[in-house]
């Protein structure tokens, strides 16, 4: 028989993130640090708004781009946290997920051989869906010196007279790096001058402690030129109802309105009815969350400093990347030896590209209880690899003396 598969779809990797959490899930007295989902409910006025438009039989098909006033509020939401204004009939798609929002934005941008600049660590959607496109992903090495923000001369040295668009991840998934305002200037010079497009994957927006996000489209030059993707899971706890939205020029919005059109026809009506609630009345929840993440990250900041880990203070989103370097293994080993032996699953930094080796990546989406125990077993499973690590250095240093 002829192979009925796509050579492109087999030669994509799986992702690194779910190997451990499916381990994890029938391991007994198992914890999971491993995956980047909100720990919170939903709040219950979001999802009474849910069950109400189910009540009201509000099940029918929306329009493809999304419920109008969902779009409206989405307008205005963008409006009021971060200057931008977009308008809500021609700018604005409503998606499944932000996942969506970054496989049809791409999708409508890219020609065949198309070169993708995708700063890594990062998202693991970003380089498969710019193969799927037909683009060429060209990765640009973060550096843990630089608290893996991109840099100006990292994005000069990765253009080339194929570059077409720069993917931007900040707050960043899975290094918690932000990307400041001053930051933000040194490039935007540099996106301008080459004529490249920027999406911007802004889902961590709300999640950014030590100062308000500031996104790349509201530079001047920068609109016109930036797709900025969010939603609704994170800042609002949302995962399973599956929303997220793109925002940007008309012209790219409508052919991305094309692909969803064919492809999906329209985000879960439900869940958009409860987004426009979360939108009008959720900002006291967004904040009590941000709180309880922030504490979070205090805890495990002075807990790695404690046990003397190597980690930068991460300033966005709910994850820490610790550097592991020094144990001499990689980072699949550790990460699957820790939770053979410990019960704890993280997840490598390898599965946000090669130069996540000697990295982890820890979700502090959980419980400060769940936080504290987890934590109490790495400093037990570290100091036991520093004991080993000891011994193999003696058993060396008897065999060189004879």
């Amino acid at each position: 028989m002829r192979n009925p598969l796509s050579k492109q779809v087999v030669n994509i990797k799986p992702s690194g993130i779910r190997k451990f959490f499916d381990i994890v899930s029938e391991m007994k007295d198992a914890i999971s640090l491993g995956v980047g989902e909100p720990d919170f409910d939903t709040p219950w006025h979001i999802r009474d708004e849910g069950m109400y438009s189910l009540e009201k039989g509000r099940t029918f098909y929306t329009s493809n781009a999304g419920l109008k006033e969902l779009k409206i509020e989405i307008s205005k939401y963008l409006n009021r946290r971060y200057q931008l204004t977009y308008d809500d009939q021609s700018e604005v798609i409503v998606t499944v997920g932000g996942s969506e929002a970054i496989d049809i934005g791409l999708r409508a941008m890219i020609d065949l051989g198309d070169e993708v600049l995708i700063p890594q660590p990062s998202y693991v959607s970003y380089e498969p869906c710019t193969i799927l496109a037909g683009g060429k992903p060209v990765i640009i090495e973060l550096k843990n010196e630089n608290q893996f923000r991109l840099t100006a001369e990292e994005l000069k040295a990765a253009i080339t007279e194929k570059t077409k668009i720069l993917i931007l991840p900040y707050p960043n998934n899975p290094t918690g790096a932000i990307m400041e305002e001053s930051d933000l200037e040194e490039i935007v010079k540099i996106i301008i001058e080459n004529d490249i497009y920027v999406l911007s994957d802004e889902i961590y927006s709300e999640l950014s402690y030590a100062k308000e996000h500031v996104s790349i489209a509201s530079f001047p030059g920068m609109k016109e030129r930036t797709i900025v993707i969010n939603g609704f899971s994170k800042s609002y706890a949302m995962t399973g109802w599956r929303l997220g939205y793109a925002c940007g020029p008309q012209n790219i919005i409508e052919q991305m309105i094309k692909i969803h059109q064919f492809a999906i026809m329209c985000a879960p009506t439900t869940s958009q009815y409860a987004a426009v609630e979360a939108l009008k009345n959720g900002d006291e929840d967004v904040a009590m969350m941000k709180e309880a993440y922030n504490q979070r990250r205090r805890y495990l900041i002075h807990a790695f400093k404690k046990m003397e880990l190597d980690c930068f203070e991460p300033f966005g989103a709910f994850y820490m990347f610790p550097n592991i370097q020094e144990f001499g293994i990689t980072s699949d080993e550790f990460a699957t030896r820790f939770l053979l032996e410990e019960k704890v699953a993280v997840v490598p930094g390898t599965a946000f590209g090669d130069c996540g080796e000697g990295f982890l990546r820890i979700s502090y989406a959980y419980s400060l209880d769940q936080l504290k125990v987890a934590i109490g077993r790495l400093e037990k499973f570290i100091y036991r690899l520093r004991e080993e690590k000891t011994e193999q250095k003696k058993m060396r240093t008897d065999k060189e003396k004879g």
